[in-house]
C-alpha cells in the first residue's frame, strides 16, 4: 500500500491497482503460511489439526471415554473453530488416526479409516466413530494451566488455544507435509525415544552440534518397517541444512524358491506395486518371474510373494531391478520448514529446531509452575481464614447470625481480606463440623512445602532444567517404542539392461555378400543351405547367443553394433544392414564378430598389419559406427579371428603368393584401435598396387590343425607340420607345397 491515501470527489479511497493486488496477495500468502499449510514448532500441528484435537477434548473424547460419531466432532470443529469444508476437515482427522500415515497416531478411530493400499478409502464421517488416543495427553495434559495463549474464534464468541502445550517435539515425531505460497514443508517422522534423548542431551549441552545430535537421532523413523538406505553422511547433511532427501527400500526374505516382500516403504500401496510388477511381466520384461501373489492378511499386513522361474534365478538381481523400476524403493523430499516461536516460517537445522522447541517447553513449564504457585498461594490464603474460623467458631457463628452485614464485621474483627471473608460466608453449615484444626494444618503444611519447591524450581535454572528432563524421560517411557525403519547400507539398485532381459538362446548370425543380415536359432544349421536373394550368397556367419551383440566390420575399418535379437529371423532372407547402420559411401561389410564383451579378436588388414583387442572396444551406439582398424593405402580388411588363449595361441598368415608365416600371438600388441604391428612382411608398394597381399589370417592353438583349401583340393597341417613355417613376427614366411599356393580359405580344426 502507498503511504499517502488519496481520496476522490466522493471521499472514496483510491489505491493503485498494482499496490492493491500486491498487498492482497501478500495478505493471502501470509494467511496460507501461518494459518493453513505450515506446522508450528511448539506443538507440531497445523491449525486444522490443533482445532480438531481441542474440539475432541472439549467433547470429553479422552482415551478413556466412549467413541462418538466423527460427524459430531467435525460439526463442532467447523461450527466453532474452523469455518472450512467438512470433507477437508474430516480428511485431516482421518490422517491423524491412520497408523500407517502417522508414526504416533493422535485419534483412535473405529470403523473404516482407510488402508495402506488406498488411504483415502475411509468411510464417510457419519459411519465412523472416534476419540483421542493416550498420546494426545502429550498435547493436552497442561492445557488448562495457563500454559499457552488464547484467542477468539472466527466469530468472537468462543476462545481457542493459539497452540497446544506439547510436552514432546511433536513436529519431529509425527512430521508434516504441506504446500504454502512460495514455500513448502516436508518433515519426516522420527522415533520418540531418540528425539527425547536428543532433547535431554541438548539441555545438558546447549552448544551441541548437529553431528553430536545425529549420534542419537540416527534418522527418520517411518510408520512402516522398510529400510532407510540413505548414507549416514547424507542424513547428517540433511540435518545440518534442513533440506535433503531420504530413500527407503522394501524388505524381502527368501522362503524356499520364493521371494517374500514383508515391508513396503512409507505411503506405498501394495496393490500399486503388484500392478507395476505385473505390467512388466506382461511386457515380457521379467521373463525370470512366473507368478505373483498377494498373501497379505491380518497377521501379515504385508506379504507379497514373487515366484522365480527356477532356483537358478539371481534373486538379489531381480530385486535390484524391481527396486529401480517400481515403488519398492522410494525417495522422500525433506524440508524442515515450520513456523518458529517468533511466528515466522523458517527452515531449521536439527540443533536449532531442538533448541527453539526447548525454549518453548521451558516457557510452557514456567507458566505452568507459576499458575500452580498462584493457586497454592490463593488456597493457603483461604486456609488461613478457615483456621481462624475454626478457632473462633462460636464468635463467627454469632456474627453471621446477628449482624445485618457480617462480611465487613468478620473482616474487621479477624483482620481478613475480602476473599477470606467470602470463603467463610460461603461455608455450608454441615461443613463447620469438618473444620478440624489438624486437617487444615496438614493441608497448609503440604501446600507450603509444595510452594517452597515451586519457588526453588522457578528460582533455579538447573532445577527447572532437571524437571523438564525428568518429564521428557517419563513421557518417553510411557509413549516411546523401538525404531521401525532400520538404517542399512545397500548398493544402488540397477535395472536390468535390455540384453539381460533377453533369454540366452543359441543363435547363428548370417551376413550375405550383398550385405543382408539375419539371425537363425541354434548352432546346428548350415548357413549355405539358406535361401538368398537372386545373385546373392553367404559371406560370413558366426555362432553366439540371442542376448549378445553382433559387431560388423566394414571395408574402411569401422565397427557397427547390432543386438542379435534385433536382427530379422532367418526364416526370411533378412534385411539390408544399411537399414540399421550408416557406413561410408561405397563401403562393404568384411568382418563379423559376436561373443562376450571380454572376448579377444585378432584384427588385421591384407597389408600384413594387425593387433589384438577385446570385443567391447568395438561396441558403438552410433549408427555411423566407430573407427577401429586403420587400413594402409591399398589394403583391405580381413575377417577378424577369435582368440581363446593369447599365451598359448599362434598366428598363421598366408599371402596370395603362397607364403605362410606362423609366430606366437603374444608378439602382437593389445590395442583398442589402430593400425597394429607388422604380421608378415609385404612391401607397401606391392600392397598399394595389389600385387601382393594377405589372403587369410587365422589363430591356432595346440591340438588344432589347419585345413587349407585350394580350388577343389585341400590339405591338413598339424602343429608338427606347421613348425616348418614358424618364424619371427614380420618375416616373409615359407612357401606352401606346390598346388596349394593359391589359397581360397582355411579352417581351424580341433583334434
Amino acid at each position: 500500500m502507498t503511504d499517502m491515501i488519496t481520496l476522490n470527489e466522493d471521499g472514496m479511497e483510491q489505491v493503485a491497482l498494482h499496490d492493491f493486488v500486491e498487498q492482497s496477495y501478500l495478505n493471502y500468502s501470509m494467511y496460507v503460511i501461518n494459518d493453513r499449510a505450515l506446522p508450528h514448532i511448539g506443538d507440531g500441528l497445523k491449525p486444522v489439526q490443533r482445532r480438531i484435537i481441542y474440539a475432541m477434548s472439549e467433547l470429553g473424547l479422552k482415551a478413556s471415554a466412549k467413541y462418538k460419531k466423527s460427524a459430531r466432532t467435525i460439526g463442532d470443529v467447523i461450527g466453532k473453530f474452523h469455518p472450512h469444508g467438512d470433507s477437508a476437515c474430516y480428511e485431516a482427522m482421518v490422517l491423524m488416526a491412520q497408523p500407517f500415515s502417522y508414526r504416533y497416531p493422535i485419534v483412535d478411530g473405529q470403523g473404516n479409516w482407510g488402508s495402506t493400499d488406498d488411504p483415502k478409502s475411509f468411510a464417510a464421517m457419519r459411519y465412523t466413530e472416534s476419540k483421542l488416543r493416550e498420546y494426545a495427553d502429550v498435547l493436552l495434559a497442561e492445557l488448562g494451566q495457563d500454559t499457552v495463549d488464547w484467542k477468539l474464534n472466527f466469530d468472537g464468541e468462543l476462545e481457542e488455544p493459539v497452540m497446544l502445550p506439547a510436552r514432546l517435539p511433536n513436529v519431529l515425531l509425527n512430521g508434516a507435509s504441506g504446500i504454502a505460497v512460495g514455500m513448502a514443508t516436508d518433515i519426516p517422522p522420527h522415533n520418540l525415544k531418540e528425539v527425547a534423548e536428543a532433547c535431554i542431551y541438548m539441555l545438558d549441552n546447549p552448544k551441541a552440534s548437529v553431528k553430536d545430535l545425529s549420534r542419537i537421532v540416527q534418522g527418520p523413523d517411518f510408520p512402516t518397517y522398510a529400510e532407510i538406505i540413505t548414507p549416514k553422511e547424507d542424513i547428517l547433511e540433511m540435518y545440518e541444512t534442513g533440506r535433503g532427501s531420504i530413500k527407503c527400500r522394501a524388505v524381502y526374505t527368501k522362503e524356499g524358491q520364493d521371494i517374500i516382500i514383508t515391508a513396503l516403504p512409507y505411503q506405498v500401496s501394495g496393490a500399486k506395486v503388484l500392478e507395476q510388477i505385473a505390467a512388466q511381466m506382461q511386457k515380457k520384461k521379467l521373463p525370470m518371474i512366473v507368478d505373483l501373489r498377494d498373501e497379505s492378511d491380518h497377521e501379515n499386513p504385508t506379504r507379497i510373494v514373487i515366484e522365480p522361474r527356477s532356483n537358478r534365478v539371481d534373486v538379489d538381481g531381480v530385486m535390484a531391478h524391481l527396486f529401480s523400476t517400481t515403488d519398492l524403493e522410494k525417495n522422500y523430499r525433506v524440508n524442515f520448514n515450520m513456523i518458529g516461536n517468533d511466528g515466522r516460517p523458517q527452515v531449521k537445522t536439527l540443533n536449532n529446531l531442538l533448541k527453539e522447541w526447548l525454549s518453548f517447553r521451558t516457557d510452557t513449564v514456567t507458566r505452568r509452575l507459576n499458575y500452580r504457585l498462584e493457586k497454592i498461594t490463593a488456597r493457603l490464603h483461604i486456609l488461613d481464614a478457615l483456621l481462624i474460623a475454626f478457632l473462633n467458631i462460636d464468635e463467627v457463628i454469632e456474627i453471621i447470625r446477628t449482624r445485618d452485614k457480617p462480611k465487613p464485621e468478620l473482616m474487621k474483627r479477624f483482620k481478613l481480606s475480602d476473599k477470606q471473608a467470602e470463603a467463610i460466608l460461603e461455608l455450608k453449615l454441615r461443613n463447620l463440623a469438618k473444620l478440624e484444626e489438624m486437617k487444615i494444618k496438614a493441608e497448609q503444611k503440604e501446600l507450603a512445602d509444595e510452594r517452597k519447591g515451586l519457588e526453588e524450581t522457578l528460582g533455579s535454572k538447573s532445577r527447572l532444567k532437571t524437571l523438564i528432563k525428568n518429564e521428557i524421560r517419563q513421557d518417553a517411557e510411557t509413549y516411546g517404542d523401538d525404531r521401525r525403519s532400520q538404517l542399512v547400507v545397500r548398493e544402488e539398485a540397477q535395472a536390468f539392461s535390455e540384453t539381460e532381459l533377453i533369454s540366452a538362446e543359441a543363435v547363428t548370425v548370417i551376413l550375405s555378400e550383398a550385405g543382408w543380415a539375419r539371425s537363425a536359432k541354434g548352432h546346428d544349421l548350415d548357413p549355405e543351405s539358406l535361401t538368398y536373394k537372386s545373385g546373392d550368397k553367404l559371406k560370413l556367419s558366426v555362432k553366439g547367443k540371442n542376448n549378445q551383440s553382433a559387431v560388423f566390420l566394414d571395408s574402411t575399418g569401422r565397427a557397427y553394433t547390432v543386438p542379435a535379437h534385433a536382427l530379422p529371423s532367418a526364416r526370411g532372407q533378412g534385411e539390408p544392414l544399411t537399414g540399421r547402420v550408416n557406413p561410408p559411401s561405397g563401403a562393404s561389410f568384411e568382418g563379423l564378430m559376436i561373443g562376450e564383451a571380454g572376448d579377444y579378436y585378432l584384427l588385421a588388414s591384407d597389408a600384413g598389419y594387425g593387433f589384438i583387442s577385446r570385443l567391447e572396444n568395438f561396441y558403438s551406439k552410433n549408427r555411423s559406427g566407430k573407427a577401429v582398424l586403420k587400413v594402409p593405402k591399398g589394403g583391405k580388411v580381413l575377417n577378424p579371428a577369435p582368440v581363446k588363449n593369447i599365451a598359448e595361441s599362434m598366428v598363421v598368415s598366408i599371402s596370395n603368393e603362397g607364403r605362410m608365416l606362423m609366430f606366437n600371438l603374444k608378439d602382437l600388441p593389445e590395442l583398442p584401435k589402430g593400425k597394429g604391428n607388422k604380421i608378415i612382411n609385404i612391401p607397401a608398394a606391392r600392397v598399394a598396387e595389389r600385387l601382393e597381399f594377405v589372403v587369410v589370417t587365422a589363430v591356432i592353438a595346440d591340438k588344432q590343425s589347419l585345413m587349407i583349401y585350394s580350388g577343389k583340393r585341400h590339405i591338413t597341417l598339424n602343429m608338427d607340420d606347421l613348425e616348418h613355417y614358424r618364424g619371427e613376427r614380420g618375416r616373409r614366411g615359407n612357401k606352401l607345397p606346390r598346388g596349394f599356393q593359391k589359397v581360397d580359405k582355411v579352417e581351424v580344426i580341433s583334434d
